[in-house]
């Protein structure tokens, strides 16, 4: 069974950085486009940045020139690298693959305030 597992959250101010990552199996990596979500309580998922197998990447407008995404595919990992947070970037956030096929990981909180 494929596991996602997010990590790298945490409590930061408002201007600060943090580093998400994303593992999962080599076959989802060499196989799909990768995709990181994020959601609050009360609120639905949405997608805040992904990847393709080549390179190419998407962005939410609310995180694009903040946020940038990559993929270690020899690590099978998807990092999430966020500046310049602001109180809005807090929630919890996911990654999957592009389609959502795999049963979604625990996620990891990210919350922004000073």
């Amino acid at each position: 069974q494929v596991q996602l597992v997010e990590s790298g959250g945490g409590l930061v101010q408002p201007g600060g950085s943090l580093r998400l990552s994303c593992t999962a199996s080599k076959t989802m990596f060499s196989t799909f486009a990768m995709d990181w979500y994020r959601q609050v309580p009360g609120k639905q998922r949405e997608l805040v940045a992904g990847i393709t197998t080549n390179g190419t990447t998407n962005y939410d407008p609310s995180v694009k020139d903040r946020f940038r995404i990559s993929r270690d595919s020899a690590s099978s990992i998807v990092y999430l690298q966020m500046n310049s947070l602001k109180p809005e970037d807090t929630a919890v956030y996911y990654c999957n693959s592009r389609p959502v096929i795999f049963g979604w990981g625990q996620g990891t909180q990210v919350t922004v305030s000073s």
